[in-house]
């Protein structure tokens, strides 16, 4: 299994925090968002290498990050080649360009790089050996407002998803889905037929609304929370352990 973690966004509403350091490498507590990540990753049993897509301006960050990151897995820094918001590849593109670039035929464990969870990953792994099916992260909100900026599944009685719909304007379910995802080697090959369709590039959520219609995806129910550090204020407030 490979993990990929995406971090080649430019994170404009954060600054100047993050106008020459990126959002994952910011510290939080005494290290970096991304260290709790790898620690993470590093419960994961059958993981053998992590790829850490990166955008242009920030790959040297990551590349000095990486020669002390906190696993003992083989981690690779990808430079996807983009700028500025103007030409990024979008969430999806680089999944995409990760399993092109490294020729990936393997499964995957899909992880957004500025995300500070509590949950046990091991506890998702475990839950997706069981069903045997691509599986998403999920948690029930009550604040109908949040969900509206999450995509949101409903779910049959074993977590079967029935229906997802990427930041619905209506939300039919409070089971909001957050960006940690591992997905089967014959899943792979479809984040290249998703694009070629000419599907959204940009949120990683719409990939999973369009495959739960091709085949059963399932969604763990995670016992823990997930913070999106996408502000200025989630950050202060994260980092005062608020």
């Amino acid at each position: 299994m490979k993990a990929i973690i995406l971090v080649a966004g430019y994170a404009t509403r954060m600054y100047p925090l993050t106008e020459n350091t990126p959002k994952a490498l910011l510290p939080l507590r005494g290290k970096a968002v991304i260290d709790y990540i790898i620690e993470k990753i590093n419960d994961l049993p059958e993981v053998d290498e992590i790829f850490v897509v990166s955008n242009s301006k920030f790959f040297p960050h990551f590349s000095d990050w990486a020669k002390t990151a906190p696993t003992k897995l083989k981690i690779e820094v990808l430079d996807d080649g983009t700028t500025d918001n103007s030409n990024r590849r979008g969430a999806v593109g680089d999944v995409q360009f990760a399993i092109s670039e490294k020729s990936i035929t393997d499964e995957i464990v899909v992880i957004a790089g500025d995300n500070y969870f509590t949950y046990d990953l091991r506890d998702q792994y475990d839950f997706y050996r069981k069903t045997g099916h691509d599986t998403l992260t999920g948690k029930e909100l009550d604040d109908i407002e949040m969900l509206k900026s999450f995509a949101v599944a409903t779910l049959d009685d074993n977590g079967k998803v029935l229906e997802l719909e990427e930041k619905p304007a209506v939300p039919k379910s409070n089971m909001a889905i957050y960006a940690t995802y591992f997905f089967r080697k014959e899943t792979v090959p479809l984040f290249e037929k998703y694009l070629s369709e000419g599907n959204n590039a940009d949120l990683i959520g719409a990939f999973p609304q369009w495959l739960y219609k091709l085949h059963d995806v399932y969604t763990y129910k995670m016992d823990g929370d997930c913070y999106d550090i996408g502000t200025i204020e989630m950050y202060e407030r994260m980092n005062v352990g608020g």
